[in-house]
């Protein structure tokens, strides 16, 4: 029996008819620090979104397309099945929870501080329509795997820093009363936030509690007269104006206290925690709760000048460093030096980490050769990692967090000699994000109806990819935000200027390779007529794309065009950035 068969056996020796158990954190956290990766912990898989389910007879983890090719090699094994979701035939664990049992009552235990409120009661409407009032039982433990995790990480706590209103765009004290005023509108006194790249957003605050993300472990209450942070280890962290700090430990303590202070208390039921909810009602009736969409996560989306200053800047910066290390891993390879996926991942890092303002990767880097690349979200081994060959394609996706931005950057390369199916694959993914790239749309648009438009070459050939083709970007917050999206599945949120999203189609051949390119975009206004407003896209990423496999003839005049001049401008924003003989390659990779 190996590690993770054990652990799903301990899991089991709870007593009960199932357990969830959930890959976030108390905070709704895409990336949670190393505390909360307990998906990781009991079953080996290291993948962002995927949740387990163990049953007596049963154990599964449910995860979706970017995932599969890594969970079935990493859950082999441990006796877990794989359910997939984003597919059409998916079954979700609440569906296949209220279809698997036939004994009553079914009790049905998870950490209620890591699944989400609106997680719960969908959990709780679907069991109720399945099995009846009686028929089960919801059973919130949390940190229910303390007792099987002995060496379980503590929740981290990292130094503060505070940005300034230069680098923020606007200072604290305004967005407190946007804030306020928005709680106004909403029939509220108050608002209590626990998603963290919210309450970083807020306070103006960055810190290191998650691996590549820069937030600080926390929650915050703001009421019509105090803003209160609940932190860790509150004597280490400064005072600023406007912000009263308490321990993140006499949380309850303090709904109780000021219960009268905040009024009608407005919340996010995505991303508070059930348990937080429960602590929440003990103090305030029902009606005294006003559940609904952070306007915090729209208004942190639309950048303001100086983030979007800081962006711009942020790209360049990282552009000439992505060029310098292309410039390098081309000429190692070619000179017959022998460089890893590894080595070449911390090549990157290194070279970024020489920019000034830099705090981190923004997330893990995607360094894959040849097959590996197959897989989206491929995590780069330190050990045994694979030499990349003068021949094929590799794939670098990679970003960084630096005091005034945050960048994201896929480039798929030819080291050599390519087959014919690679080229027409890298041709045909280029083509999809330049013609996302060229669009012009209507005012009021949703990314999920100009998805297509990346898509429609891959489509027109019986080619697809499984991912999302576009998530929005934060101002030295996280890789990931909304709350736009250009995908294929439906949200309605329009597009809007100010907006940064990724534009990353791909193509993935398991057991051959895969291709991405991704540029990172600023919706933009593009002109008014008798018919409306109407936006458009300005390209943020400055690295140049290879050209030397392309096949043009699947590339009509305008995106052949849309090459050159993109690759012309890469050159003259750069050359003057890199070191002479980097200036002079990327010349020659430009014309």
């Amino acid at each position: 029996m190996n590690n993770y068969a054990d652990r799903i056996a301990q899991i089991r020796s709870l007593g009960y008819d199932a357990v969830i158990v959930s890959a976030t954190d108390p905070h709704s956290s895409e990336y949670p620090a190393a505390r909360w990766k307990q998906v990781a912990w009991a079953s080996g898989f290291t993948g962002e979104a995927g949740d387990l389910v163990v049953t007596q007879d049963h154990a599964g983890l449910w995860t979706d397309t970017r995932f599969f090719i890594q969970a079935n090699r990493q859950l082999a094994g441990t006796g877990i099945e794989l359910h997939k979701t984003r597919v059409p035939e998916q079954v979700l664990i609440p569906e296949w929870l209220a279809g698997h049992f036939q004994k009553r009552p079914v009790k049905v235990a998870f950490d209620g501080l890591c699944q989400s409120l609106g997680a719960i009661r969908e959990l709780d409407d679907v069991l109720r329509g399945a099995y009846g009032l009686g028929g089960y039982e919801l059973i919130d433990r949390p940190d229910l795997l303390d007792s099987l995790w002995p060496d379980r990480p503590a929740i981290p706590h990292s130094p503060v820093e505070w940005l300034d209103e230069k680098s923020a765009g606007e200072t604290r004290k305004e967005k407190f009363a946007w804030l306020r005023e928005e709680m106004r509108k909403r029939g509220c006194a108050s608002m209590f936030l626990t998603s963290l790249d919210e309450i970083a957003w807020l306070l103006n605050v960055r810190g290191s509690d998650i691996d590549y993300n820069p937030y600080v472990i926390s929650f915050l209450l703001v009421t019509p007269e105090n803003v209160i942070w609940f932190v860790r280890n509150v004597s280490e962290v400064p005072e600023v104006s406007g912000v009263f700090n308490a321990d993140y430990s006499v949380l309850e303590d303090a709904l109780e206290d000021r219960r009268e202070e905040c009024g009608r208390l407005f919340i996010d039921p995505s991303t508070l925690n059930y348990h937080t909810y429960k602590l929440i009602r003990k103090f305030f009736a029902e009606s005294e709760i006003v559940l609904g969409a952070s306007p915090v996560v729209l208004r942190k989306a639309v950048k303001n000048k100086k983030e979007l200053e800081g962006m711009r800047r942020a790209f360049i910066e990282d552009g000439a460093a992505m060029e310098t290390f292309l410039y390098w891993l081309e000429t190692s390879v070619k000179g017959g030096t022998q460089v890893t996926e590894w080595e070449a991942s911390e090549k990157m890092t290194a070279l970024r980490s020489q920019i000034e303002g830099f705090r981190g990767n923004s997330f893990e880097n995607i360094s894959a050769y040849g097959p590996n690349a197959a897989l989206p979200h491929y995590s780069t081994p330190r050990e045994g990692s694979a030499v990349i060959r003068p021949r094929g394609l590799y794939l670098m996706d990679t970003g960084g967090q630096f005091s005034f931005g945050t960048t994201d950057t896929t480039r798929t390369v030819p080291m050599g000699r390519c087959s014919r199916q690679e080229g027409e694959d890298y041709t045909l993914v280029l083509k999809g994000m330049i013609d996302l790239t060229l669009a012009v749309f209507p005012e009021g648009t949703a990314g999920c109806q100009i998805d297509a438009l990346a898509r429609r070459p891959l489509w027109a050939t019986r080619r697809n990819f499984g991912h999302g083709t576009g998530h929005g970007i934060g101002f030295y917050l996280g890789v990931h935000e909304g709350p736009q999206s250009i995908r294929q599945n439906f949200n309605p949120q329009p597009m809007l200027p100010g907006m940064v999203t990724s534009n990353e189609p791909g193509i993935y051949r398991e057991g051959k390779h895969g291709v991405r390119h991704e540029n990172v975009i600023l919706c933009r206004e593009e002109g008014k007529s008798e018919f409306g407003r109407f936006l458009s896209f300005e390209t943020l990423t400055c690295c140049h794309i290879d050209t030397s496999i392309l096949v043009k003839k699947l590339l009509n005049k305008a995106e052949l065009d849309w090459v050159k001049a993109y690759n012309r401008v890469v050159y003259r924003i750069l050359k003057n950035r890199l070191a002479p003989e980097v200036a002079k390659w990327l010349k020659k990779k430009c014309r």
